[in-house]
C-alpha cells in the first residue's frame, strides 16, 4: 500500500470532491502538507493549459489527459527517474524544480540542465522507445505528472499543435545542448560559470535581465564540472563589482556588458 508521503490522489471529474462545472483543462490533487505536528492532505487545483505543451490541445483530448494523467509528489533529493528505466511516460513538472543528472564511469555526478515548472521531459525514451538516458533528481519538494507513453505518442501523431510544441522543443534542446558543451570547452573555471550565467538568463518585466530559480553553487558546479568554492567566489566577485545582484532564487543581472566581457575573457 502506497504512503501518503509520495503518492496523490487525483480526483477525477466523475468523483464529487471536484468543483461543480469545472473545465475539461482543471483536475485537483490532495497534496501532503508537512506541519509541525502531522502529514495532512490539502487540496489543490491544477490548471492544465498552464503546461505550454499541453496549452493548444482539444477539449477532448485535454479531456483524455486530464483522465489518464498521475500526479506524485516527491521531496528534495528524491529521485524522479532513473537512468536505465523503462521509458513507460512522459512527465511533467507540475512546481517546484528538478535537475536531470548523469553519473561518469568513475562514480561522479554530472548536472546536465535545470527543470522549471511547466516543463516535460522523458520525451526521448517515448519516442525512440528505449530506456531513460539521464536520471531526475528534485531539487525542492515538487510535483510531477505523469502521462502514459501510449497516450503520448497517440497526441504526439494527431494533435498539430502538440506536434508543433515538440519540433520546436527538439530543435531548442539540440541548440542548447551545443550552446552548453561548448561552454564546458572553456578551460578557465571562472569564464565557465560567467558563461553559465550568459546562456541562462531571461528577460523578465521591466527589461531585467535574471537568471530564474538560481541553482545551488553545488549544483552549479556539477553542471560545469568545478567546485563549489570555485562557484561561489566567482559569484561574490560578481555582486562586489555591481554586474550582479542577488534577490532570493535569482540572480539580476546588472551591468550585461560587463558580464559579457567577463565571459569572453576581455576583463578580469
Amino acid at each position: 500500500m502506497s504512503s501518503p508521503t509520495n503518492e496523490l490522489v487525483v480526483i477525477s471529474k466523475s468523483q464529487p470532491e471536484e468543483p461543480v462545472g469545472a473545465s475539461p483543462e482543471q483536475m485537483q490533487v490532495k497534496v501532503p502538507v508537512q506541519t509541525k505536528l502531522q502529514l495532512k492532505l490539502s487540496n489543490i487545483t491544477i490548471n492544465l493549459r498552464n503546461i505550454p505543451l499541453l496549452s493548444g490541445l482539444s477539449d477532448a483530448d485535454m479531456g483524455k489527459v486530464k483522465a489518464d494523467l498521475r500526479v506524485r509528489h516527491f521531496h528534495r533529493r528524491d529521485v524522479v527517474l532513473q537512468k536505465g528505466g523503462i521509458g513507460d511516460s512522459l512527465l511533467f513538472l507540475l512546481s517546484g524544480q528538478l535537475q536531470v543528472v548523469d553519473v561518469t564511469e568513475d562514480g561522479r555526478a554530472i548536472g546536465l540542465r535545470m527543470l522549471n515548472e511547466g516543463d516535460f521531459f522523458g520525451e526521448i525514451a517515448i519516442i525512440n522507445n528505449t530506456t531513460r538516458s539521464a536520471s531526475v533528481v528534485a531539487q525542492s519538494n515538487v510535483l510531477v505528472g505523469f502521462l502514459p507513453s501510449a497516450t503520448a505518442l497517440h497526441l504526439f501523431s494527431h494533435s498539430p499543435a502538440m506536434a508543433n510544441m515538440m519540433l520546436k522543443h527538439l530543435a531548442s534542446k539540440i541548440q542548447r545542448d551545443s550552446e552548453f558543451r561548448a561552454l564546458l570547452s572553456i578551460n578557465n573555471s571562472s569564464r565557465r560559470i560567467f558563461a553559465f550565467i550568459t546562456l541562462f538568463k531571461k528577460v523578465a518585466p521591466g527589461n531585467l535581465e535574471v537568471v530564474e530559480n538560481l541553482p545551488t553553487h553545488q549544483d552549479i558546479a556539477m553542471m560545469i564540472n568545478t567546485s563549489r568554492e570555485t562557484v561561489t567566489r566567482a559569484l561574490l566577485q560578481l555582486v562586489q563589482q555591481g554586474v550582479v545582484e542577488k534577490d532570493l532564487h535569482r540572480l539580476i543581472i546588472r551591468d550585461p556588458v560587463a558580464l559579457q566581457k567577463l565571459t569572453d575573457g576581455a576583463a578580469s
